[in-house]
């Protein structure tokens, strides 16, 4: 059957999903468009019982009536069911029909109180979990790579703090100084003091700026950079990644000169790098360039940038490299710092030799000119690299060069999981004004529709447009819900189901940097985030994220619920959540209203407390009933937006204030209903 109109359980509905290989979509809560099957049976000739005179009368009218079924089968398949188009198109809209209109209650859950977990997971990382790295190679570093544990592994408890965390010093004091109790390493301290990387000063860690290859400060190691990529200073280089980021000093001196930075580093027993980033407020997620695709789609990065990161570009038939190459825009540039760059000087401390350095330093020269990479300037311990503006160089290579080129089967973007290939993708040249040279400058890219959106399904410069009015005016509805924000209270925010980076396009004037997140289930519209100069990453919220607990002071999500509840399960989705948000932090729902009774019960069992804020709209409650409570808690605060009718916002009057209590409800007058944790 097509386009049963009958509520579903979502197992049901996934299972038959599974079995035709379609993605449909639930329209609304009362009516499910039902897999489309088309069931054949294949007889031998000996089998087919012969047609009697008798029976030819009947067959007639039965073939009517069966087209006819058919026919309203088929109809009704195109109104409930699609494909990876129609998938696409409900995802990116988030359309959902109005629960007022339908009548099917609200989800109801069983209260469960989460205990906490032991102290021993104050630094909890599921999919990157020390405990299980014995379980995988060490070939390539894979143990480093992403492992998420399986279901009857998974931790369902809350991660705590560790002993004397004090809400984090606030940036942009924080890039500077954090609060030793709160990231409480003592090896790195030890092991690299005498690089300057940090150091301990009673109760707080200080960043002096140092770092293995800038021994006279970070500040002294970007302006010779500076000097040498005059592109850095214009708002022509807006977009970077660091790979073995360190402590993030590099990225976080590049913030000041426009340049937003994302620190990439393992996680690892004793460094915890990135949890240093994120604690100063640097923009840092975990990862390492092993057997697997990074999570940003090709194209992205107007630099990348390796200062001693150890990482062996050469070996492997220079798979790590072409993994640069992927995600560097055309005309991007690849700075290199450390060996084997200026090694006839400092080949000494590197317990080598100089004849092995010399060789290093050739084989990484003809890969890069392999790979349409020309040396751009080299000064000192520093040498600058640039990827082939243009497809000129791509053409000109033969079948037996090597590395080769990808040939259409590879997606240049897919990157949630995908191996590394020894193959060169080879950017579009359909995309005229995606590259560094022709792509406008920071701040003005920010603005311009990005010719990539369309690559999105029903993506559009009006689309665009829209969503970015819309935001603006929420953001300004969420900042009279949320004093805190746009304030110094709240530097590290992720979306974490974005389209175009609105949200964050929003609170671009604010001191806060954002992580846009999208589904892998999504249409990819990552691509277009980073043509606007923002960062983001691919991810599946059935999985814990990439980063260490207490990393984020804000998260927000659009329809996630609605878009994922029939994979992810609501309860991990919101631990996981719970994990990355820091201690007073806020969490923001814009959701199905379907969901709200659920996302409430679930709040309250990880210790989202609730109190009372009264305020007054002066609506006419009686006319468009829709729920709303409000809270906030003294362990991880949030506000929950639910909303519906995405594709039929009213931008004008979409928020007001409301009055609330744990289990009361107040009917107000607007197109959303909202909860606050």
């Amino acid at each position: 059957m097509c386009g049963t109109r009958e509520l579903m359980k979502s197992n049901e509905i996934k299972k038959m999903r599974d079995k035709v290989e379609l993605k449909c979509w639930v329209a609304d809560l009362k009516q499910v468009g039902g897999p489309c099957l088309i069931i054949s049976q294949t007889m031998n000739n000996k089998d087919v019982k012969p047609v009697t005179q008798s029976d030819k009368g009947k067959i007639v009218p039965m073939a009517i009536i069966f087209v006819v079924l058919c026919g309203f089968s088929f109809y009704m398949g195109i109104i409930f069911c699609s494909e990876k188009d129609g998938f696409a198109s409900i995802y990116s809209q988030k359309s959902i029909e109005s629960p007022k209109e339908s009548s099917i209650s609200s989800l109801s859950i069983k209260y469960i109180s989460f205990p906490e977990c032991g102290a021993d997971y104050q630094d909890y990382t599921p999919c990157t979990d020390p405990r299980r790295w014995r379980k995988y190679g060490s070939y390539r570093l894979t143990l480093l790579e992403r492992h998420c544990p399986p279901k009857f592994e998974r931790k369902e408890c809350l991660v705590p703090p560790p002993d004397g965390y004090k809400p984090p010093i606030r940036w942009p004091k924080s890039r500077d100084e954090c609060w030793y109790r709160n990231v409480p390493y003592d090896w790195i301290n030890k092991q690299k003091s005498n690089q300057h990387w940090l150091k301990k000063e009673g109760e707080k860690f200080i960043f002096p700026g140092g770092g293995t290859m800038f021994p006279n400060g970070v500040g002294k190691y970007v302006d010779l950079m500076q000097d040498l990529i005059p592109e850095m200073k214009d708002g022509t280089i807006r977009t970077a990644i660091d790979t073995g980021c360190g402590v993030a000093s590099w990225g976080g001196d590049l913030l000041d000169r426009g340049i937003l930075t994302l620190s990439l580093a393992p996680r690892d027993n004793h460094e915890a790098q990135v949890q240093f980033a994120l604690e100063r407020g640097i923009p840092a997620i975990l990862g390492v360039i092993s057997t697997q695709r990074l999570p940003f789609p090709s194209n992205s990065f107007d630099m990348a940038h390796c200062s001693r990161c150890l990482i062996p570009w050469t070996e492997f038939g220079g798979v790590y490299l072409l993994e640069i190459h992927r995600i560097l825009r055309p005309g991007g540039f690849w700075v290199l710092s450390g060996p084997p760059i200026n090694y006839e000087r400092r080949w000494r401390g590197w317990n080598t030799t100089i004849e092995a350095q010399r060789s290093d330093y050739e084989k990484l020269q003809e890969l890069l000119t392999s790979l349409c990479f020309k040396m751009y300037k080299k000064k000192g311990d520093i040498a600058v690299w640039r990827k082939s503006p243009d497809n000129n160089c791509y053409n000109k290579l033969t079948k037996d060069t090597h590395p080769p080129k990808c040939d259409d089967s590879l997606e240049p973007d897919s990157a949630w999981y995908t191996p590394l290939r020894n193959c060169m993708v080879v950017p579009d040249p359909k995309f005229k004004k995606s590259g560094l040279s022709s792509i406008s400058k920071w701040p003005e890219r920010l603005h311009v529709t990005p010719e990539r959106i369309s690559m999105v399904y029903h993506g559009s410069g009006s689309t665009f447009k829209h969503d970015d009015s819309k935001w603006k005016k929420q953001v300004e509805y969420y900042k009279k819900l949320i004093p805190d924000l746009g304030t110094d209270k709240i530097r590290n925010v992720m979306d974490m189901n974005t389209v175009y980076g609105g949200f964050a396009t929003a609170l671009i004037n604010d001191p806060v940097w954002v992580m846009n997140v999208v589904s892998s289930y999504a249409p990819n519209s990552l691509p277009v985030v980073f043509d606007r100069g923002l960062i983001g990453t691919i991810h599946d919220w059935c999985e814990a994220f990439s980063t260490y607990p207490r990393t984020y002071d804000l998260l927000h999500l659009d329809g996630l619920f609605t878009a994922e509840s029939h994979r992810c399960e609501m309860k991990n989705v919101l631990l996981e959540m719970d994990r990355i948000l820091r201690p007073w932090g806020y969490a923001i729902f814009r959701e199905s209203s379907y969901f709200m009774k659920a996302i409430a019960t679930i709040g309250k069992g990880m210790r989202w407390e609730c109190s009372k804020e009264n305020t007054e709209t002066g609506s006419d409650t009686q006319k468009n009933p829709n729920a709303a409570i409000v809270k906030e808690s003294n362990y991880t605060g949030s506000i929950c937006i639910p909303t519906h009718e995405y594709c039929h916002l009213k931008d004008d009057d979409i928020f007001v204030q409301i009055v609330c209590g744990e289990e009361q409800w107040t009917y107000i007058n607007a197109e959303h209903d909202i909860i606050i944790f």
